[in-house]
């Protein structure tokens, strides 16, 4: 078994052991050190988004003070949500090794497979000129390019 995979699932167990959430743990690696690490805690902080993968990019943001985890790699308990898939992106990790599949994920009833399928349409687009003109000021202010 991979020891990386190891401590996720360490971290996966710990989570549910506590009845925090789900069964997923996630640990990032950067330059073969552990720079952050979480599990599940939807249940303990009443917030669908304390996902494994998001609460392991927090720890790892914080203690690398950077939002930008190039270099890094994910190793997860469960193939990312996409949720979870967008904040790996945004964050810049460059390789994802999970455990579970989707349809694992699905068999012991976590519903991650509709949110491949096509989305219902609940976006409409509202006050755009308003918004424009605020990221008119940010991009007047702001010397950094975000992702």
């Amino acid at each position: 078994m991979d020891k990386y995979m190891k401590i996720a699932i360490a971290e996966a167990q710990k989570g549910i052991r506590a009845g925090h959430g789900g069964p997923f743990g996630c640990v990032i690696v950067k330059g073969g050190n552990i720079v952050g690490k979480g599990h599940n805690e939807v249940i303990k902080r009443s917030d669908p988004t304390c996902h494994g993968e998001v609460m392991a990019i927090r720890d790892a943001c914080k203690k690398l003070g950077t939002f930008d985890l190039s270099g890094c790699e994910l190793y997860t308990t469960a193939e990312p949500c996409p949720m979870c898939a967008g904040a790996i992106k945004w964050a810049n990790i460059s390789k994802v090794w999970y455990g579970c599949n989707i349809a694992d994920t699905d068999s012991i009833g976590f519903r991650d497979k509709v949110f491949y399928e096509a989305p219902e349409d609940i976006s409409e687009e509202l006050d755009r000129a308003e918004c424009l003109e605020l990221f008119e000021e940010y991009r007047s202010i702001s010397d950094k390019k975000l992702y």
